[in-house]
């Protein structure tokens, strides 16, 4: 448990610094806001989401799979299979169902009430993947809990599936481009900035598209995907539509406050 910390914590702070290096040396848009306006919320929302969860449940998901390991419960603990082939299964599993949970939380309003912390930033850059609110990062570690246990996967799983969607939440939400020729032929593959920027749309038809986090297969397996948004790659209106006060969109009391009003 403590190596399992280490490594996503090294590997979270390495492509972190990455990201706000390139970001820095060639940002794609102008933000509304400059960084000491927005980040202050949205990295303080991060310490209280790791206090929360680690109090609430310290063992993460990592613990669940350790525990349905000794049980012997799940779907990969109870089949003779390689074990390399429950580590890749579960993975692709596992980011299925993060696909399906980010869609859940769209469309059901409860939950909505709760992700729309993360869409009324006013600004797409690297900390935006990490505004969440704490009671979505709860119940978000609940879910993958849940399917770790169902599926029996292995803790190398958890660990590289951990680590790959913290990885990519950062990437993809960078306020950065790679060159043209490079980003069609990663967006066949990965979910890119590009992507990514249209899901953040305050255009309500692209904010509930372009789903996926990592890959870009589920989006277009289960018909989300938009490739291109209406105002061009340049013009995309960030954020909420409703959400335009600074007091409430830049300051962390008011992210907190956001899902109850």
């Amino acid at each position: 448990m403590t190596m399992e910390a280490i490594i996503r914590l090294t590997i979270f702070l390495s492509v972190l610094a990455l990201m706000v290096g390139w970001e820095v040396a060639r940002p794609k848009r102008q933000p509304r806001y400059n960084r000491w306006q927005r980040w202050p919320a949205n990295l303080g929302i991060v310490v209280i989401d790791t206090l929360v969860t680690r109090l609430l449940v310290p063992a993460g998901v990592v613990g669940a799979a350790l525990w349905a390991q000794q049980q012997g419960v799940g779907l990969f603990n109870m089949l003779q299979v390689p074990a390399w082939l429950a580590v890749v299964a579960s993975f692709i599993l596992l980011d299925i169902a993060i696909y399906w949970q980010h869609r859940a939380f769209h469309r059901i309003p409860v939950l909505w009430r709760l992700h729309r912390v993360h869409h009324a930033d006013p600004d797409f850059d690297v900390t935006t993947g990490l505004r969440f609110h704490p009671i979505e990062i709860v119940l978000s570690l609940g879910i993958k809990a849940a399917v770790a246990v169902v599926l029996g996967a292995p803790v190398l799983a958890i660990i590289i599936f951990e680590v790959v969607l913290n990885a990519c939440s950062l990437f993809n939400h960078g306020n950065v481009a790679l060159p043209p020729k490079l980003e069609r032929a990663v967006r066949k593959i990965l979910i890119t900035q590009e992507l990514h920027r249209i899901h953040h749309s305050s255009v309500k038809t692209e904010t509930n598209s372009n789903y996926g986090f990592s890959v870009s297969w589920w989006d277009h397996l289960f018909n989300s995907y938009t490739g291109q948004p209406q105002a061009g790659s340049d013009n995309v209106d960030i954020g909420l539509t409703d959400y335009r006060d600074a007091s409430l969109t830049t300051k962390l009391w008011g992210l907190l406050r956001i899902p109850f009003r």
